[in-house]
């Protein structure tokens, strides 16, 4: 699971230590693959979404699904809750915040 602390400071006001660095290119490494970046952005816009609302506008099969929705997950990017067979995805607000800060963004 993901450090719930990203860091402290924006990169572009204060170096970043070994252990801030890794923490923020954890969570910027989730994003890095177009598949999440994507998803992360459905998400994002819609709120909340059933996994299996997300096969068709990814052009990806469940299992693929269900391993990026963990990677973003395991970052503490987007959050999910099982109901029935299905889990439903949000985004973590807390998180996306602090990525906003770290990259220097207002």
């Amino acid at each position: 699971m993901a450090d719930p602390t990203l860091c402290c400071a924006s990169v572009v006001e204060t170096p970043l230590d070994r252990v801030e660095a890794a923490n923020l290119a954890h969570v910027l490494a989730a994003l890095a693959d177009p598949i999440r970046l994507q998803l992360f952005s459905i998400v994002a816009a819609q709120g909340e979404v059933c996994s299996c609302d997300l096969e068709a506008p990814l052009g990806r099969s469940q299992p693929t699904i269900s391993h990026h929705t963990k990677l973003l997950a395991e970052a503490g990017l987007i959050v999910g809750e099982k109901r029935g067979r299905w889990v439903w995805w949000r985004i973590e607000p807390t998180r996306l915040a602090d990525v906003r800060k770290a990259l220097g963004a207002d």
